[in-house]
C-alpha cells in the first residue's frame, strides 16, 4: 500500500514581530539559525524512518519568515529536503515570502531545488495601515518582488491579504482589492483579522487603544472580495482563498480534506493515523531532544471517531465543494444522516447548508457566519 503524506516544515525566524500575530516566530538576531536548520533535518530523518512514505504529494515550508535564511542557509534546507524526500512524487512545493526579503539569488536556489510556489504576505497596499500593523515593508516593495518573481520566472505566486484591519475603511480596503487584482496572480488569500490572545493588537483592544472596523462593515468587505475577485476571473475555492481554475493550493486542501501530514520544526503540529501532535515552540525546547535522536513532540492527542467526524465536517463545510456524502460514508462506516441528519436538516431549513447532488455545503448567507454553523456540528463524547 501507498504511504502518501504531505508535509508542512517551520521556520520561525522573523527580522521584526507583526502586532497581530500569533504564530509560533522569534527574531532573527542572535538565534542558532544554523543548528536549527540542522535539527530540523534530523527531525525530518527521525521521522520518516518511524513512518517510511512512498510520495509526498505537498510540501509547504511555512513561518516566521522562511525567506530571512540566507542564500547558504536556503540551500542546505532545501538539499536536505530533496534528499530526504520521494521529490518525483511532489505535485506542490511551496515557501512564503515576504516582500523586500527576496533576491534573484535566493530565488534560483529555490528554482533550483524544485520550489514551484510562493506564497506573499502582503496584507494591504496601503503603507499607513502597513506601518500600523507591524509590518516593514511598503506597496513599493510588493511591486519590486513581483518583477523579480517575473524575471527568474516564478509564475505560481499566490499573496495573502487581511482586512478589517485597525482604522481601515472600506474605500481603502477597495483600493488595495483592485491593486491586488491588477498583479493578475493565480491565487489569492483573503482573511479578516482575527484578535489573538498574546499579541500586541489584544493588549492594545483591551487597554483601549485601538479601535476596528464593526462587523458591518467587516460584512461588506467581505462582500466585496467576493464581488472583485469574481470579476477578476477568480473563484471562490474555501471561505478565504481564491484561485485561477487549477491554481489552488494543493497543500492547503491536504488540511481541508482532513487529510495526513507531517508537521516539522519548533511549535509546528502534525496529523499521523488517527493522532495530532505538536512539536515543542521555544527554539532550546525544540533543539534539545534532537541533539539526542529524540523528537521533539510535547503533546499527542488520539482522536476518537466523533472528533474525525467532527473535523471532516468543519474543514469540509470551509470547501465551496463541501462534504461528499458518500465519502464520508466510506471513511466512517455510517452515513451523514445517521450522524448529523436533524442538523443537516434544520440547517438546511434555515438556508444556511445547501444541497448539490450528494455534497453538502455552506450557502452564500452560511459563509458569512461559517463559525456559528461549524459549533453545531459538535458531538458527544464518544461511547466506545
Amino acid at each position: 500500500m501507498t504511504q502518501s503524506t504531505s508535509a508542512y516544515i517551520h521556520i520561525p525566524f522573523c527580522r521584526h514581530l507583526c502586532y497581530y500575530c500569533d504564530f509560533n516566530r522569534v527574531y532573527l538576531e542572535g538565534q542558532p539559525v544554523d543548528d536549527y536548520i540542522e535539527m530540523l533535518l534530523r527531525e525530518m530523518e527521525l521521522s520518516l524512518a518511524l513512518q517510511p512514505i512512498t510520495a509526498a504529494p505537498t510540501l509547504y515550508i511555512g513561518g516566521g519568515t522562511p525567506t530571512v535564511l540566507t542564500e547558504k542557509q536556503l540551500d542546505f534546507l532545501l538539499g536536505g529536503i530533496n534528499q530526504l524526500f520521494p521529490m518525483e512524487t511532489v505535485e506542490e512545493f511551496t515557501i512564503e515570502a515576504n516582500p523586500g526579503d527576496l533576491t534573484k539569488e535566493k530565488l534560483q536556489v529555490m528554482k533550483d531545488h524544485g520550489i514551484d510556489r510562493l506564497s506573499m504576505g502582503v496584507q494591504t497596499f496601503d503603507d499607513k495601515l502597513l506601518k500600523k500593523i507591524g509590518r516593514r515593508h511598503t506597496a513599493a516593495d510588493v511591486y519590486d518582488s513581483m518583477k523579480l518573481l517575473e524575471q527568474t520566472g516564478f509564475d505560481n505566486v499566490s499573496i495573502d491579504l487581511i482586512y478589517a484591519l485597525p482604522g481601515q475603511s472600506l474605500a481603502s480596503f477597495c483600493d488595495t482589492l483592485k491593486r491586488a487584482l491588477e498583479l493578475d496572480l493565480p491565487h489569492y488569500s483573503l482573511y479578516s483579522l482575527i484578535l489573538e490572545n498574546k499579541t500586541m493588537f489584544m493588549n492594545w483592544v483591551r487597554q483601549g487603544k485601538l479601535t476596528l472596523p464593526d462587523q458591518e462593515e467587516e460584512a461588506l468587505m467581505f462582500e466585496e472580495t467576493i464581488k472583485a475577485m469574481e470579476t477578476g476571473g477568480l473563484h471562490q475555492y474555501e471561505i478565504s482563498n481564491f484561485a485561477k481554475s487549477g491554481k489552488e493550493s494543493k497543500h492547503n486542501k491536504i488540511y481541508w480534506h482532513n487529510e495526513h501530514y507531517f508537521g516539522f520544526g519548533a511549535g509546528a503540529s502534525g496529523y499521523l493515523g488517527k493522532e495530532r501532535y505538536k512539536n515543542f515552540g521555544p527554539i532550546q525546547h525544540y533543539l534539545e531532544p534532537l541533539r539526542h535522536n529524540q523528537l521533539p513532540v510535547y503533546e499527542r492527542e488520539t482522536l476518537t471517531q466523533n472528533n474525525q467526524m467532527e473535523e471532516e465536517m468543519f474543514l469540509g463545510l470551509r470547501l465551496r465543494e463541501g462534504v461528499s456524502q458518500r465519502h464520508f460514508a466510506e471513511k466512517f462506516g455510517i452515513s451523514l444522516a445517521e450522524v448529523y441528519g436533524s442538523v443537516v436538516e434544520e440547517l438546511l431549513n434555515k438556508g444556511w447548508l445547501e444541497q448539490i447532488g450528494e455534497r453538502l455545503r455552506l450557502s452564500k448567507t452560511g459563509l458569512a457566519i461559517g463559525n456559528e454553523i461549524f459549533e453545531r456540528f459538535l458531538l458527544e463524547e464518544d461511547a466506545e
